[in-house]
This record gives structure tokens, C-alpha cells and sequence, in this order.
């Protein structure tokens, strides 16, 4: 293998890209693109949830919890309503997402000491939000039932006790609990794993449609010296992007990055090294460049975004799919990019994943390597 034969095949490649505006595009433009309007597209953070009250009754006990809700960063107070009919319609055109329903009597049986129920309506068409909306609202009516408790030993007299058993929460490594911080590193890691093995799928397929694999095959360039070759100006383009992608996370996203830069980029580069191969990998199969896109997208896009971790908990998927997201080689990089941006942690806890990428990074250019043929077929 000779370096000067991996040169002329690495500068051809720099060539064509270069001349071809809509390969350089989808090589640097459009994974910043696709951080961007899945950044700020992208969230889990529930909050101004909307919300309408029918009181029926008005007192100054009602217009406290009323005050409660509005007072919430978690509730977006729409107005009232006076009837089951106008709430019935508020839900209905999505106009409000959860509706508080407190009944005639309520500041009586407060004041008498007794339990006053208040009804939450809930639209439950997206179960995820109005479970989290349902949580936010008990809270809300939690801190005010514990308010009214303490008025009320204090106006008898007694002596208020704390709580035998309290729980301090104290959140670790996302302390303002942002979504962001934690889908944006996976995104990266989603955006790297297609755009890499999009490119590459089309290098060796756009050969043999253009006619210009007859020339290759006639010179004196050998099969891994082809493969590196075409990866090389990919894989500096592929580090670019990953560049720009932690610039982004860092300055426009605001992500916190706690752990080793230096660990970050070359765990990106073993992760890039592997996605790249895949693409020519299935370049060399298919020879057809269509055929090679649409492929590498069905085997990077859906199980990247769908079986890494990246949006949904693996633990929380059956049993059968949590052993098939084994094979997915983002579900390593993204818990990578987690473990260095959120937790700071190094080679000592991450050694398992940066193994497993090796493995994929390798076996994956072993694999073109020994796919690529030489000979017209």
C-alpha cells in the first residue's frame, strides 16, 4: 500500500466535491441545518401549559388558588369559564389542555377544616404532556393544601411540626433539567452517523454510473488504497462538522460540555471512521447510486433516532428491541457524548463504549475493503 496512490485517489474526491456544490451542501450545510431545526424543534420540556378555571363560586380562598395556577411558570392561564359546555369546547379546540374545575362549597369546607376535592379535566389526546401536566397541577394544589394547613395551626395556636420524612432533591449533571442539554449531544451524534454514511454511499455507485470505475480498475491502485482514498477528504469534511456541531451545542444551544475535548473529537473520529465505511461498504454492494442513498438512510436515519437513546429510553423499550439497539453503533456514541457533555466522565467509566465503537469502526472498513473487487463484474 502506497501513500502516494491514497494521495491522487484522496485529491480526485477533493476534486469532485469541490466541483459539485450539492455534495459539499449536504456535506457541511445541511448538517447544520438539521441542528438547528432540530434543536430548537426538538424538546420534552412541558411548561405555560393552558389552562381555563370554572369557578362556581367566587370567594377569596378561590381567588388565591386561581392566583396559584397563573403564578406558575408550568400554567398559562386562558380565562375563565361559566358553564361544562364552554369548557367542553376550550379542550376541544385546544384552546386550553387542562381545565380546573373547583365546585360550589369549596371555601366552605376549607375554612370548616375539611377536605374541599377540586376536579383537573385533562385533554389526554398526547398522554406523555398531560401526565406531566397532571403532576404539575397536583403540585400546585400540594403547596397550597400544605399553606392552608399551616394558617390553620396558627390560628388555633398550636405549634406547627415539621414532616418526619422530607425529601431534598438535588439534581445532578442537568441542574435546570433543559431537555436540551441532553438531546442535543444524541442529535449530534443521529446527524454525524447519516450524513457520514449518506456521503459515502454514493462514491464508489457514482463510479460505476459515470463509467470512470473502467479507470480506477486499470491502474495499479489496489483495493484498501481505493477505500482509504475516498474516505480521507470525507473524513476531514466529517470533522469539520463535528466542529461546528460542538461550537453550536456550545455557543448558540448553550450545552454544557463537562468532560475531555480531546476525548470528544477522537471518539468522534473512531464513531466517523465506522459510519463512513458503512457508506462505502454499501456503496460497493448496491453500484447504484439511488439505491446506495435510500439504503444508507434506512440503515442509519431509523435506528440511530429511534433505538440509540438519543429521544427514547432504551429501558423503557421491550425486551426484544433492547436487545436488537445492541447493534446499533449511535446507541454507543451517544451514550459517549452524554457521559462527556453532562457527567464529564473519561476512559474509566466509557471504556466499554469506546471498545464497542472501535470494534464497529474496524470491522465496518474491514468489511469494504474485502467487499471491493477489483474487476469489472
Amino acid at each position: 500500500m502506497k501513500l502516494m496512490r491514497i494521495r491522487a485517489v484522496s485529491r480526485k474526491e477533493f476534486i469532485h466535491i469541490l466541483r459539485d456544490p450539492r455534495s459539499l451542501g449536504m456535506a457541511v450545510a445541511i448538517p447544520m441545518l438539521l441542528l438547528l431545526l432540530f434543536g430548537y424543534a426538538l424538546t420534552l420540556d412541558v411548561d405555560n401549559v393552558p389552562l381555563v378555571v370554572w369557578a362556581q363560586e367566587d370567594s377569596p380562598i378561590v381567588q388565591d388558588l386561581v392566583r396559584r395556577f397563573s403564578a406558575s411558570p408550568y400554567f398559562s392561564l386562558q380565562g375563565e369559564v361559566g358553564s361544562y359546555e364552554e369548557l367542553e369546547y376550550a379542550i376541544d379546540s385546544r384552546t386550553a389542555l387542562i381545565a380546573l374545575v373547583i365546585p360550589a362549597g369549596f371555601s366552605g369546607r376549607i375554612e370548616s377544616g375539611r377536605t374541599a376535592p377540586v376536579q383537573g379535566i385533562v385533554d389526554g389526546s398526547d398522554s406523555n404532556t398531560a401526565s406531566i401536566a397532571i403532576s404539575y397541577a397536583q403540585a400546585v394544589t400540594a403547596a397550597y393544601s400544605q399553606d392552608i394547613a399551616l394558617r390553620t395551626f396558627q390560628r388555633m395556636g398550636e405549634r406547627t411540626a415539621d414532616l418526619p420524612v422530607q425529601v431534598e432533591a438535588r439534581v445532578w449533571f442537568n441542574d435546570d433539567r433543559e431537555s436540551k442539554n441532553y438531546i442535543i449531544p444524541g442529535l449530534i451524534a443521529v446527524i454525524i452517523m447519516v450524513i457520514a454514511a449518506l456521503l459515502t454511499s454514493l462514491t464508489i455507485a457514482r463510479e460505476w454510473e459515470q463509467g470512470t470505475m473502467e479507470q480506477l480498475i486499470s491502474t495499479p491502485v489496489k483495493a484498501p488504497e481505493l477505500v482509504i482514498g475516498k474516505l480521507f477528504p470525507y473524513f476531514v469534511i466529517g470533522m469539520v462538522d463535528v466542529l461546528l456541531s460542538v461550537l453550536m451545542g456550545e455557543y448558540l444551544f448553550h450545552v454544557p460540555l463537562h468532560g475531555s475535548i480531546p476525548l470528544l473529537f477522537a471518539m468522534a473520529a473512531v464513531f466517523l471512521m465506522g459510519a463512513l465505511s458503512l457508506g462505502i461498504l454499501i456503496s460497493i454492494v448496491t453500484k447504484s447510486q439511488l439505491v446506495a442513498s435510500q439504503l444508507a438512510m434506512v440503515l442509519t436515519f431509523l435506528p440511530a433516532f429511534l433505538l440509540s437513546g438519543f429521544m427514547y429510553a432504551i429501558s423503557n423499550m421491550p425486551r426484544a428491541v433492547q436487545l436488537l439497539t445492541y447493534l446499533i453503533p449511535a446507541r454507543y456514541f451517544v451514550a459517549l457524548l452524554k457521559g462527556i457533555y453532562l457527567k464529564g466522565t473519561g476512559l474509566a467509566v466509557l471504556y466499554q463504549e469506546i471498545i464497542l465503537l472501535s470494534v464497529f469502526g474496524l470491522l465496518m472498513f474491514l468489511l469494504a475493503i474485502a467487499k471491493f473487487k477489483k474487476k469489472l463484474v
